[in-house]
C-alpha cells in the first residue's frame, strides 16, 4: 500500500450517480484549484458521452482481473457485475506532481480509501434529489434500464452521506463549486499553518 506523506491529502467526491459529482470535481479540482485527478479503471462499457482517460480507463474483465492478481489496485469494487478500481501506481505518480489529489468514487470505493488512509482522505458527498438525478441522467442520454439500475441503490448511496466529512446539495453548479472550493482551501491553509509551526519548532530546537 502506498504510504502517504505528511503533506499529502486525497479529496474524494462521492454520492449517487447523476448527482454531478464528476462535474463538480473537474470544475473545482482541475479547473479552479489545479489539482491532479486519478482516473478509475472499469470493465463496464463506455457510454456515448464519455471519454477514455477522462471519465474512466475502459478495460476488459480479463485485463482488470490480471491487474488485480498482480496487486496493482489500491481499491476495487464490483457493482452490478462491473469492476471498478484505482491503481496504486497512478496514485503514487500523481502525488509526485501534486501534494493533493482528487478522485471520483462510488460510496463503496470511498469507504475503502477512508479505511486505508483515515484523516488523509476527505470525502465530499455530492447529491441531488431523486427527480433531479433522473432528469440529469435522461439529459445526458442514459438508457432507461441504466437509470433504473442507478436508482435501485439511490437510497443506499444517500445513506452514506452521514459518514462523509462534507455534504453538498448540487442544486446550482456555481454555488456548490464555490462552497467546495472554499472548503478545500481551508484544508490547504491548515497544512500551511502546520508547516509553519513545524518550521518554527525546528528553529527553536536549534537555539
Amino acid at each position: 500500500m502506498y504510504n502517504l506523506k505528511e503533506k499529502e491529502l486525497i479529496f474524494v467526491f462521492t454520492g449517487p450517480d447523476g448527482s454531478g459529482r464528476k462535474t463538480v470535481s473537474k470544475l473545482v479540482g482541475k479547473s479552479t484549484l489545479h489539482m491532479k485527478g486519478v482516473i478509475s479503471y472499469t470493465t463496464r462499457k463506455q457510454r456515448p458521452y464519455e471519454k477514455e482517460g477522462e471519465d474512466y480507463h475502459y478495460v476488459s474483465r480479463e485485463e482488470f482481473q490480471e491487474a488485480k492478481a498482480r496487486g496493482e489496485f489500491l481499491e476495487d469494487v464490483e457493482i452490478h457485475g462491473n469492476l471498478y478500481g484505482i491503481k496504486e501506481q497512478d496514485v503514487k505518480d500523481t502525488f509526485e506532481e501534486s501534494g493533493c489529489i482528487y478522485l471520483v468514487l462510488n460510496p463503496e470505493g470511498a469507504e475503502i480509501l477512508k479505511r486505508l488512509y483515515g484523516d488523509k482522505v476527505i470525502r465530499f458527498f455530492v447529491y441531488a434529489d431523486r427527480d433531479t438525478v433522473i432528469a440529469r441522467q435522461e439529459e445526458r442520454g442514459d438508457a432507461s434500464e441504466v437509470i433504473d439500475m442507478h436508482l435501485a441503490h439511490y437510497d443506499e448511496d444517500m445513506a452514506y452521506r452521514d459518514e462523509c466529512e462534507h455534504v453538498f446539495e448540487n442544486y446550482k453548479l456555481d454555488h456548490i463549486a464555490f462552497e467546495v472550493t472554499n472548503t478545500i482551501e481551508h484544508y490547504f491553509r491548515l497544512k500551511l499553518a502546520e508547516k509553519a509551526e513545524a518550521a518554527e519548532a525546528a528553529e527553536k530546537e536549534k537555539l
